[in-house]
């Protein structure tokens, strides 16, 4: 086996150490070890088969970053899954979340200097980011309102529109703008999460997340539906070349 491939291992190593450290610090209950042991899995089997179906014989420095922010992640969802029936740390979920966002800065800076960037890692760095959210959203939702699960769904709302409409799984253009809209929400979120702010600042600026996500969200689709007539038209033009559809 690559050594590429004990990534996944080293990372649920790593998260299951992680959940037993928390847990003697904040206890978790059984659907905060469920929650985060799930994500150790799924995540890590995800990894695993897109290492094995990309061939990739280099994980990366900013790859191990990534990692490193997904096993946070972990602990962050055992936390959250925890709250919704017993008290835990505040603080020390904050301190895990500013960790996770700060590495999200780092890593796609490390796979260029590296010159290791790969769409694997691009891919792994946006479903991490992606979770991140709905999870940070899930833990505010008593404080703020249902609405604010928007932030975290919409990324999920994506795929599966990929799944019913197939010229939406057209791979997008690398953009910036959409890095930073998810950082700025991330941050939203966390901010939020605090309690410290008075609680209209905290859903005016989890709303300007949400409003944001949406532009950047909608500037994709259209993206998409722009493109979808000219590839339709190729196809015909192509058929018609090949003496199809006469």
């Amino acid at each position: 086996m690559p050594k590429v491939h004990f990534a996944p291992l080293s990372s649920i190593a790593a998260g299951v150490l992680g959940l037993v450290a928390l847990d003697r610090v904040s206890p978790l209950s059984a659907a905060g070890w469920t929650a985060g042991l799930l994500y150790l899995v799924a995540s890590n089997g995800l990894l695993a088969r897109g290492l094995r179906q990309s061939g990739m014989t280099t994980f990366g420095a900013g790859n191990w970053a990534t990692t490193t922010r997904s096993t946070l992640v972990a602990l962050i969802t055992a936390i959250v899954a925890t709250s919704f029936g017993a008290p835990v740390r505040v603080p020390l979920m904050i301190v895990l979340a500013s960790v996770a966002l700060v590495l999200d800065a780092v890593d796609g800076w490390l796979a260029r200097r590296t010159r290791t960037e790969s769409a694997l890692g691009a891919r792994f760095d946006m479903e991490v980011d992606a979770f991140l959210l709905l999870v940070l959203s899930a833990y505010v939702v008593p404080s703020l309102g249902w609405w604010v699960l928007a932030i975290g769904l919409l990324r999920y709302a994506f795929i599966v529109a990929g799944w019913l409409v197939p010229w939406m799984r057209v791979t997008l253009p690398p953009r910036h703008w959409r890095k930073v809209v998810t950082a700025f929400a991330g941050i939203a979120l966390t901010i939020a999460a605090t309690g410290v702010p008075p609680m209209w600042a905290c859903a005016a600026v989890t709303l300007i997340a949400l409003a944001l996500l949406l532009e950047s969200f909608g500037r994709d689709v259209l993206w998409l539906v722009a493109r979808r007539p000219v590839e339709t038209t190729r196809t015909e033009a192509g058929h018609r070349r090949n003496g199809v559809g006469r």
